[in-house]
C-alpha cells in the first residue's frame, strides 16, 4: 500500500480517487482499512459488481489520494449513512456504462446522495441518468 498521502488517513465516508492510467478509479472508504467500490467488470461483459475489500488490495502500489471533491458544491451525507448504504448494496450487480453510471457515479452517489463525474468529457451533468436497479441484499 503506499503511504497516506499527506499523511491523512482516510475517515468513513471519505471518497478515495485511484490513479488508473488515463482514468482515475473511485473508492469509498468505510472504514478499518476496508473500501467499497463498483468494479470486477469483466472483459466480455458490462456487469460489475459492488465489492468490499482491502484498501491496499484495491491500491496497490499505485497512487492515490482522499478527494472529496463535490464537499463545497453538495452537504456530504452523515458518514454512519453513507457506510451502512455502502455495506447495503455489496454484492449487487451493475451494468456500467462509462457515461451513465460508473466508479465515479456509485461513489459520489454514496457521499452526496447525486451521482456524478467528472472525468468524463463534454459530460458536465452525467449524474442525470436514472439510478440503476440493484439487487436488495447485502452480503
Amino acid at each position: 500500500l503506499a503511504p497516506f498521502p499527506d499523511g491523512k488517513k482516510p475517515k468513513p465516508g471519505d471518497l478515495i480517487e485511484v490513479k488508473c492510467g488515463v482514468y482515475k478509479h473511485w473508492i469509498v472508504y468505510i472504514g478499518e482499512d476496508n473500501v467499497v467500490h463498483f468494479g470486477g467488470i469483466g472483459e466480455s461483459s458490462l456487469q460489475g459488481t459492488i465489492k468490499k475489500e482491502k484498501l491496499k488490495d484495491v491500491v496497490k502500489d499505485g497512487k492515490w489520494k482522499i478527494n472529496n471533491f463535490l464537499d463545497q458544491k453538495y452537504q456530504p451525507r452523515k458518514d454512519d449513512d453513507i457506510v451502512k448504504e455502502a455495506c447495503a448494496r455489496v454484492g449487487s450487480s451493475l451494468t456500467y456504462d462509462v457515461l451513465g453510471y460508473n466508479c465515479e457515479h456509485f461513489a459520489t452517489e454514496l457521499r452526496y446522495g447525486k451521482p456524478e463525474c467528472r472525468q468524463v468529457e463534454g459530460d458536465d451533468e452525467c449524474h442525470t441518468k436514472a439510478r440503476p436497479k440493484t439487487k436488495d441484499y447485502c452480503v
